[in-house]
């Protein structure tokens, strides 16, 4: 292992089985952990109230899980293998690609949010222990964000990442798909070969509380 630039990769997640059953578990409308007393719970409730706050785990997501175990409330339950659900955790792994070595390894809970920040966490971990910075960093879909994206690119790391594409719309509004660059004219085309108007163009580049980053289909530019 050298210290300086390398080649990095957060693959997919593994997912570890958690030793709980859904038979000892909450609904999600059901469970509440002001209720809990931790004077009165085991370890491992009490791990669960302590990480409530961290990025890895409860402040991951807002959304809870559609059932929590009462003897490892921590883990999460989920159908990810595309089969029975089941409680777990995912184990997050950076590799060296250059050296194809595990650098770090970070434990959440099995959810993307989770997961891809999960990433930052490893990146400045291993540049702190072991003076590693990588080049680029190649992963699936799941990482594509945009917040993430930008992060690597502040840090001039270069992201082999497809992007998270949401930009399909079904609220009656065009995608940026529909919109075509006209180079020469510096502006895009709408869907029925018109340019934007210059109202419409601000709406797009400076949306604010009163003004959202919307264009209406043609018949209302």
């Amino acid at each position: 292992m050298h210290r300086g630039r390398s080649g990095g990769r957060p693959p997919y997640a593994s997912l570890i089985e958690a030793d709980a059953n859904k038979q000892n578990s909450t609904p999600k409308d059901n469970w509440d952990t002001a209720s809990i007393d931790p004077a009165d719970a085991p370890r491992a409730v009490r791990d669960y109230l302590d990480t409530l706050d961290e990025a890895a785990f409860g402040a991951a997501s807002e959304v809870h899980p559609k059932f929590t175990s009462h003897s490892d409330p921590a883990s999460q339950w989920t159908a990810a293998r595309k089969g029975p659900a089941f409680f777990n955790y995912s184990n997050n792994y950076l590799i060296d690609t250059d050296h194809s070595a595990i650098v770090d390894v970070e434990a959440t809970r099995s959810i993307r949010q989770a997961e891809v920040g999960s990433t930052k966490t490893m990146l400045k971990r291993v540049k702190e222990r072991f003076d590693l910075h990588p080049e680029r960093l190649l992963a699936d879909t799941a990482y594509g964000t945009g917040p993430l994206l930008g992060w690597l690119v502040d840090r001039k790391i270069v992201p082999h990442t497809p992007v998270f594409d949401k930009s399909g719309r079904n609220d009656g509004t065009w995608t940026r798909a529909d919109f075509e660059w006209d180079a020469k004219n510096d502006q895009y085309i709408c869907a029925d070969g018109s340019s934007p108007s210059s109202s419409s163009a601000a709406t797009i580049l400076t949306p604010t509380a009163d003004r959202p980053a919307r264009v209406p289909r043609a018949t209302a530019l």
